[in-house]
């Protein structure tokens, strides 16, 4: 292939993409910038230009619908070589290590993976064993304290390696009891959720060196898509498998990370070229979507979040469009009013498949689907029951895992389905055989058949289709196998007397999705029905929505990724969208988070957008006020229809106003390296703002040289007023004398806010700078009064990183230095007869730095800062 041909159509920020290799690469991906082009195009420069073979590319996408999309593209574009199955989500690829690997914790390559329902199908069972009820603790609670457990714990090691055993008995705690108990059923069944895919994944990776090398050596290349989105496990894998060959291309964009409230980390996003460097970086900000005003809009919101990369969105598309904003008197008239603009638009030529209703909680969509009926407009909510988690295709695939795996989840699914009479107290007496003997529930009661309390007509003939389906799966395919279970178990003779024509046309959807499996692995020999059930459990509702000609809605999250001409987004309401919930369980990250919605909800739109509100009664706020993120769009922007009134506008700012005061506490947020007075711990100075899950200050007290995390909702740490010289010094002095290893971190910072470009002047007092030179004196020389040179080099670099902050605020950067520079001069007085640490450096300095420096009569010691630090930046 001509490379030439790979870069037709794309512009020049998208070709430098395509052509960035080798090394870490950062692509900063807007919304409608052709991401998605970009990725597929430089998997196929590599393979066709560079020559790579698929077989060492690892391209990761968060569904199975983007990877089936992605790979699909690709494979239109290779001419010398297929694509490979390393195309995939973070979920299927670490399936493969483990169908590979797992064997390095005694599991068998037959492992089972679970959903949610099998989760609850476990607890049952765990319930059943420790003798509690589901009034106890709920099975949701129950799951989320699991999920919480295997993040923060070594359960690993602890629990699943061969050598472990799991007692619960001496646990005080109910919660700790069902997990332990939860993991050992897991254990027994060889059975993986989600959670355990990658947990599994990264611990044979970080405790099997031959395994990490051979994955890492594998993978030449790796391309990751919405790493946004992306955990601190997963950030954690991805570094893992860079190891060696460190070609990480990484796409995302930090205005669009919505999923922070499940483990997405945008920061680690912001900071990749900090941490992983050098670091090339590449923004895509040409939008191929919108309209110029509907991103004008976007920009307008987004740009009030703090953790982003800065970017402004264009657009070629010069189409005039207007943006309304609709303020309606109640929800029944904002409802009735979006039906009837789509009614218009569709009455003049329109496809109902151009309209989408969007909103932040699937609640608001109650009065918008009244209306529909009403208008009898079809329509469709995404979001439903999850296609595999259908009842009637969770017992199908129930039967298929029984046949191949024979695990206990399955049975206990399956044994009465369809209904066959078989109740609790012969459950239990299979449980009792099953502990008893360590094995499966199957397998107690194959062994044991002929016993009294077992042997029944029922259960023998249960047990005889069993085996008559394993020995028929050696030589069926899948979808003959799937056939003769749905008509021999007569689990499709009970749907179709129940005559519920959705569940046959769910089977008949389960039995197509598996016919399409085996013809996309026709090059295979043969298909393991246990690499189907493992494949098929990764699958997500969205890799079955049909297209329709309906009015689609659904909430922001499930659009995400999608595009549509016109889009409404109703019910920004403030307390709603934002919701005020969100922001009271995790204050400023979650308002950002909202905001990230707010943008992704409006790059949804290609031709037109509306945004829509009403008034009426809040459970949240009392009386309902338009959202803050409509107050933030520019004026001018949005066409207001609707009696939006003086009073509500007012009201709507005071309920902003409070609403921050009573859920951020923005009157009392500090922020890094602010020195606060703790009541108990002393004095301290905050090293970050924390923002993310437990939102807290991470403050180092001086007195108990410690740093602690306190929540951002404490109300007693006093600020230390930074222009208090004697109080800071105080502060660096303690520090200073309890050995304090960030003591050099804590006085650049403490350097730079004292010259904070405005008050220099006032700082100039010499009976203040008396006590605070001695004192700087004495940690930056030595005893014998010769300046020690580490200190100097780390003071050095976190000179300089406070420095580039202060330039990017700053309109004279370089008057700012040189006060600067000169301060640190009165302040160390570092004598001439020290040149001689230098003299080898300034040889290295460029002519006019160097005039600079002599220009202005810096000391030796500001010579090393422009060496060490600063050189670099010129």
């Amino acid at each position: 292939m001509n490379a030439n041909k790979l870069f037709t159509g794309l512009n020049q920020n998208q070709v430098e993409a395509v052509k960035s290799t080798e090394g870490f690469v950062r692509i900063i991906a807007g919304a409608g910038s052709g991401k998605t082009r970009v990725l597929v195009n430089r998997y196929a420069y590599i393979v066709e230009h560079l020559g790579m073979n698929p077989s060492n590319i690892l391209c990761v996408t968060f569904t199975n619908r983007a990877a089936r999309e992605m790979k699909s593209r690709i494979q239109r574009l290779l001419t010398l070589e297929p694509v490979n199955d390393f195309i995939c989500t973070y979920h299927g690829f670490c399936v493969k290590i483990l169908r590979e690997d797992i064997f390095k914790l005694d599991y068998p390559k037959s492992f089972s993976i679970i959903d949610t329902e099998d989760q609850k199908t476990i607890l049952r069972e765990v319930y059943e064993n420790l003798k509690i009820k589901s009034t106890d603790i709920t099975f949701k609670n129950a799951i989320k304290g699991i999920q919480e457990y295997k993040k923060t714990s070594p359960y690993i090691p602890n629990y699943i390696i061969p050598s472990t055993s799991i007692e619960h008995e001496k646990e005080k705690k109910l919660i700790v009891k069902i997990i332990l108990e939860y993991i050992k059923i897991q254990k027994k069944n060889y059975a993986l959720d989600f959670q355990d895919l990658i947990f599994f994944a990264l611990y044979i990776l970080e405790t099997n060196s031959d395994v990490l090398k051979k994955w890492q050596s594998k993978l030449f290349y790796i391309m990751v898509d919405e790493t946004q989105d992306n955990s601190i496990t997963q950030w954690k894998l991805l570094d893992l498998l860079a190891g060696i060959h460190k070609n990480v291309f990484i796409v995302g964009d930090p205005d669009q990370s919505i999923y922070e409230w499940r483990g997405a980390i945008p920061n680690y996003l912001v900071d990749f070229d900090n941490s992983h460097s050098p670091c090339a970086t590449i923004i895509l900000d040409q939008n191929y979507r919108s309209t110029e005003k509907i991103l004008n809009i976007a920009n307008s919101i987004i740009v009030n979040n703090k953790i982003r990369i800065s970017k402004d969105m264009f657009t070629e598309n010069r189409i005039l469009s207007k943006v309304i904003h609709y303020h309606a008197k109640s929800e029944n008239e904002e409802s009735k009013w979006v039906v009837q603009q789509i009614k218009t638009r569709f009455g003049n030529g329109g496809n109902l498949n151009d309209f989408a209703i969007l909103y932040r909680a699937s609640f608001i969509s109650r009065p918008f689907e009244q209306a529909f009926i009403e208008s009898e407009i079809p329509y469709v909510i995404y979001g439903g029951i999850r296609f595999f988690e259908r009842k009637e295709v969770k017992d199908a695939l129930a039967y298929l895992k029984l046949i191949a795996l024979g695990d206990d989840l399955s049975f206990l699914r399956i044994i009465n389905t369809p209904r066959r009479k078989l109740g609790k107290v012969f459950i239990n007496k299979i449980r009792e055989l099953a502990n008893h003997e360590n094995s499966s529930f199957y397998e107690a009661l194959k062994n044991h058949i002929t016993e009294k309390e077992l042997s029944r007509e029922n259960a023998f003939s249960f047990l005889n289709m069993i085996e008559f389906f394993r020995e028929k799966s050696k030589s069926l395919r899948i979808s003959d196998l799937l056939q003769l279970v749905l008509e021999e178990s007569l689990l499709l003779n009970s749907i179709r007397l129940d005559g519920d024509d959705d569940r046959l046309e769910n089977l008949e959807e389960l039995m197509q999705s598996i016919k399409n499996y085996e013809i996309s692995n026709i090059n295979e020999e043969e298909i393991p029905l246990v690499q189907y059930l493992q494949d098929i459990a990764l699958y997500t509702n969205i890799d079955y929505k049909k297209d329709t000609n309906y009015v689609k809605l659904m909430t922001i999250h499930q659009s995400k990724g999608m595009e549509f001409n016109i889009v409404f987004v109703v019910g920004m309401s403030e307390g709603i969208f934002p919701n005020h919930r969100s922001i009271r369980e995790r204050k400023q990250a979650a308002l950002e988070e909202e905001r990230r919605l707010a943008y992704v909800a409006i790059t949804r739109a290609e031709k037109e957008l509306f945004l829509t509100e009403s008034e009426g009664f809040s459970y949240v706020t009392g009386n309902k006020y338009p959202s803050r993120f409509i107050f933030e769009i520019k004026q001018g922007l949005l066409d207001v229809e609707g009696n939006l009134s003086q009073e509500i506008i007012k009201g709507g700012k005071d309920l902003i106003k409070t609403s921050d005061i009573q859920l951020l506490h923005t009157e009392k947020r500090l922020n890094s390296p602010d020195i606060v007075k703790h009541p108990v711990f002393g004095q301290g100075i905050i090293r970050a703002v924390i923002t993310v899950e437990n939102p807290h200050y991470e403050i180092f007290f001086i007195g108990i040289n410690l740093i602690k995390p306190i929540s951002l909702d404490y109300t007693d740490l006093e600020v230390v007023e930074k222009n208090d010289l004697f109080s800071i010094a105080s502060v660096v002095s303690e520090a200073m004398m309890e050995n304090n290893p960030y003591l050099t971190f804590e006085l650049a910072i403490f350097l730079y806010f004292l010259v904070d470009g405005k008050k220099h002047i006032a700082f100039l007092d010499s009976k203040k700078f008396d006590s605070l030179e001695m004192l700087l004196k004495t940690i930056f020389f030595n005893e014998e009064n010769n300046l020690n040179m580490n200190q100097i080099r780390e003071f050095s670099h976190f000179r300089f990183e406070a420095y580039k902050d202060f330039e990017k605020r700053t309109e004279n950067a370089e008057t700012f230095f040189k006060i600067s520079a000169k301060y640190i001069n009165l302040l160390l007085t570092v004598s001439i007869e020290k040149k001689e640490y230098f003299s080898g450096e300034l040889e290295n300095i460029p002519e006019s730095i160097k005039s600079k420096i002599i220009e202005n009569k810096y000391t030796d010691l500001i010579y090393f800062v422009f060496i060490e630090g600063v050189l670099g930046s010129f």
